[in-house]
């Protein structure tokens, strides 16, 4: 049901798809856009295949106005299909996905939507009960507050995915779906855009969730998720934590401290204990403080004991409905705290595989740039152009171009 991609699995709102894309310009991966893979191509046998959908779409209440204007200047995208088959799957550390999705100029920009929207999202929180900065990481996450809500026509997308069968019944789900949403007036064919997903707007939600769960908040009328005007997009996204589950007034988790010799064993979404018994076998908050008492609660050891762990409630399970990724909602319920004014993680993480630091890492990224082997930034997370940088270096100084980090290599760059 999901699909993962860089260790995130892509769920956005629909809890299955979405074009969750954390800093693609830090991990070196290419920005989904309309290049030239990503323009309608003739393709007779798609077209046959739309011709035979018609049929089943106005059987299903979609008028044949409406299909006329949807499938206007649509077509079948090559680029969609290449992405869905060759979806990179690797595990992107936690400590890796925190620097991407919670950088410090992520948590700088995200302070300031909070201020500018303040209003806004202070109304949406009275009405949904969603935490104001939860709702700002959950924007930050999935469309870096709204400048990467996708350019592709959803309409090409979906019916590309559709028609080329892989998951054919799931995405002819989702072209009904965005049919009767054109059909219902929300947004015009041209502007109904998204990941090549399908996931659309400021939240990315997939046509289905869109319907299930979008709301008109200002109700004028549309459920308009897609304008530069966040209203409806975040108002759905809080819609949506808020049908799923979300407790008012209680906290998705937070950074904990193990006692010594803690048993590895007790960690895990399926060992939830009452906080009472937590404290006594000697856990205690980051700071060294009693533990507050939500409810049930796990513990998530993700770097394992050596490095942060986590006390989740129930609401961090909320935010795995928007996207089954642990990942995904340590990332989103760390962002919402630093957004809130938290300075961040007390407890460091290991060293990598490589005996490096995120502060090595940084160091090696920086020292390369300055050679002339640009990086792409130093965040201390070691993608594809840190790589190749890695590699260019390695090549020109006459050593094994594996394209992998090292200490020797960072003794050799100082």
């Amino acid at each position: 049901m999901h699909m993962t991609r860089r260790g995130v699995v892509l769920g956005g709102a629909a809890g299955v798809l979405s074009g969750c894309l954390p800093d693609i310009r830090r991990t070196g991966m290419r920005e989904p856009g309309a290049g030239p893979t990503m323009r309608p191509s003739a393709n007779a046998a798609y077209d046959a295949w739309v011709a035979a959908f018609r049929p089943r779409a106005e059987a299903r209440g979609i008028t044949r106005a409406t299909l006329d204007a949807a499938f206007r200047g649509a077509g079948f995208l090559p680029g969609v299909v290449e992405r869905d088959r060759n979806q990179t799957e690797f595990t992107r550390s936690l400590q890796d996905y925190l620097a991407i999705v919670a950088s410090p100029e992520k948590v700088a920009e995200g302070r300031a939507r909070l201020r500018a929207r303040q209003a806004l999202l202070a109304e949406i929180e009275g009405r949904y009960g969603v935490p104001s900065h939860v709702v700002a990481a959950i924007w930050g996450v999935e469309s870096n507050y709204g400048q990467r809500r996708g350019d592709i026509p959803v309409i090409s997308a979906v019916s590309t995915l559709a028609y080329d069968g892989r998951r054919g019944a799931f995405f002819e789900s989702q072209l009904i779906a965005a049919l009767r949403i054109l059909q219902n007036g929300d947004v015009a064919p041209g502007a109904m855009t998204g990941s090549w997903a399908g996931a659309m707007g400021h939240t990315q939600f997939i046509p289905t969730t869109f319907e299930a769960y979008a709301v008109d908040f200002r109700g004028d009328g549309r459920r308009d998720i897609w304008a530069d005007d966040p209203t409806d997009g975040l108002a759905s996204a809080a819609a949506y934590l808020s049908g799923s589950g979300w407790q008012r007034g209680r906290p998705w988790g937070l950074e904990v401290r193990l006692p010594d010799g803690f048993d590895a064993g007790l960690a895990g979404r399926g060992n939830a204990r009452g906080v009472p018994e937590w404290s006594a076998l000697g856990l205690r908050d980051a700071a060294g403080g009693g533990l507050p008492d939500h409810g049930a609660a796990s513990i998530l050891i993700p770097a394992g004991p050596g490095g942060p762990a986590f006390m989740v409630f129930r609401n961090f399970n909320v935010i795995l409905r928007y996207n089954n990724s642990q990942n995904y909602a340590l990332g989103v319920g760390y962002l919402s705290d630093r957004l809130a004014g938290s300075a961040g993680l007390r407890a460091s993480f290991p060293p990598d595989r490589f005996g490096l630091t995120i502060a090595d890492r940084q160091d090696l990224q920086r020292r390369l740039t300055a050679l002339g082997f640009d990086t792409g930034g130093a965040d201390g997370v070691i993608g594809p152009r840190s790589e190749a940088a890695i590699r260019a270096y390695q090549q020109s100084a006459g050593l094994p171009a594996t394209g992998e980090p090292s200490r020797a290599l960072l003794m050799r760059l100082r």
